[in-house]
């Protein structure tokens, strides 16, 4: 969807999110999937398989591939702390 008024592409891409309702559902699929980019290049960098990880977090695999796949929004914090921990992170969350 375009308008005629020049150099408002992003105030009206967010516009049209907001009158569609879609704000709040974007934001948090790309958090989502932010997340689980993260936590993949983690255990890649640390040589983790999915079953070596989902055993250090005390879960079951089948929990750690709804965590690292970005379309499955339904992780808890809990979770995310957990896998963060044993990669040797931790999570930041900020309000803004």
């Amino acid at each position: 969807m375009m308008d005629d008024r020049k150099g408002e592409l992003g105030s009206t891409f967010e516009s049209w999110l907001d009158e569609e309702g879609l704000r709040e559902e974007v934001a948090t699929a790309a958090v989502k999937a932010v997340i689980a980019a993260r936590l993949a290049d983690e255990m890649k960098t640390k040589g983790l398989t999915k079953t070596a990880m989902a055993a250090r977090m005390k879960t079951s695999r089948a929990q750690l591939d709804r965590l690292l796949d970005p379309d499955r929004p339904g992780v808890t914090l809990d979770t995310i702390q957990r896998a963060a921990e044993v990669l040797g992170r931790r999570v930041r969350l900020e309000l803004v």
